[in-house]
């Protein structure tokens, strides 16, 4: 182990030896010398050799030298010290290189180098992400990484896979009342609360998207492992959407359209509104202020803010809730499928 925990170590500085070697050349030599042997070692413990005794002789005679002559007594121990430095560092080693492919794999396969918290991983798409509960102990910790493992490699094949938006039995909000013969179909899922959704939304308009295909809308609140809402008023005004669709089609579209497109009177978009600001209360008030905006009289209001309590509502909600995250899997939105693939994050403009 001292051999292969050397050998790591020079690995590591082997950087910092290159810089300084510019300027003094018997420091470089010393060590490519060093890093050799080391490497020598590290071959034939992968070829199940024994490692050259000498080597792991010098590294414990260099550490110990100074010890030997003023406290002789302490070489012993010392040196079982070392011996469990170094098996420490091989672990560590190891594992970091394993993390690091784990994380790599996840960020190829699933759009995020963190599994189970897309959010903690900076080098994702721009999402809004569905994280998991943070494991409560060292056990639970283990397993969720053996867990993530089976996650990355159960993805690995839907990276080849053709979607097909007609395979999902989602409740949607249609963009057109009557589907075109002539299009095909795309699914969006967002969150009302999200940023990256009320973007791409913007991008979908502004380049045409809603125009080229049949898009079917799915209004989807993200909800962290202990059931709370991710963006406060989500719930509501996910709920609100399907009610007021079944009062008359393309209500909910002028709901998210308010929330997504327009600012109040002080340039304040009503996303932001609704996440930072409004009360339950507030929040439904506002909604039902632009549905009497959009024609309809107060017993209409009365009776989609009933639906809204409707256990159908609910059972839409926790419909769609399970393809999104057993069926599809998906670690973050929005996302779309269309044209035979799964987009996850900002879908940038692209005139169509």
């Amino acid at each position: 182990m001292v051999c292969i925990a050397a050998f790591i170590i020079l690995a590591i500085i082997g950087i910092f030896v290159a810089i300084i070697s510019i300027f003094k050349p018997k420091v470089g030599k010393a060590y490519l010398k060093m890093f050799k042997k080391a490497w020598g070692c590290l071959w034939k413990k992968v070829r199940l050799q024994k490692c050259e005794t000498g080597f792991k002789d010098d590294v414990k005679n260099t550490l110990l030298s100074r010890v030997i002559i003023k406290h002789p007594k302490w070489t012993k121990p010392l040196s079982v010290t070392i011996e469990i430095l170094s098996v420490v560092i091989v672990i560590v080693a190891v594992w970091a290189i394993l993390t690091a492919i784990k994380s790599l794999l996840a960020l190829w396969a699933l759009g995020s180098c963190n599994v189970t918290k897309p959010s903690a991983c900076s080098m994702g798409a721009e999402i809004c992400s569905i994280d998991e509960s943070e494991p409560s102990n060292i056990f639970e910790a283990t397993g969720r990484w053996f867990t993530e493992w089976g996650e990355i490699f159960e993805a690995i094949p839907d990276k080849f896979k053709t979607y097909d938006a007609r395979d999902y039995d989602f409740n949607y909000i249609a963009i057109n009342t009557t589907e075109q013969p002539d299009l095909s179909i795309a699914v969006d899922i967002f969150d009302p609360g999200c940023s990256v959704c009320m973007i791409s939304y913007r991008n979908q308009k502004e380049a045409g998207f809603f125009d080229s295909y049949n898009v079917r809308l799915v209004p989807f609140a993200i909800q962290d492992a202990d059931g709370a809402y991710k963006f406060k008023n989500s719930e509501i005004i996910v709920k609100y959407m399907f009610a007021a669709e079944q009062i008359r089609s393309g209500l909910s579209l002028e709901i998210i359209d308010h929330i997504f497109m327009d600012k109040n009177s002080e340039g304040i978009s009503y996303q932001n509104k609704f996440n930072e600001d409004y009360t339950a209360e507030q929040a439904i008030n506002k909604i039902e202020q632009w549905l009497n905006e959009a024609g309809l009289d107060e017993g209409a209001i009365a009776e989609i803010r009933q639906i809204t309590e409707y256990p159908e509502i609910a059972t839409k909600m926790s419909e769609n809730r399970n393809i999104v995250e057993n069926i599809l899997k998906v670690k973050g939105i929005p996302t779309m499928i269309f044209d035979g693939k799964r987009h996850t994050g900002l879908w940038k403009s692209e005139k169509m």
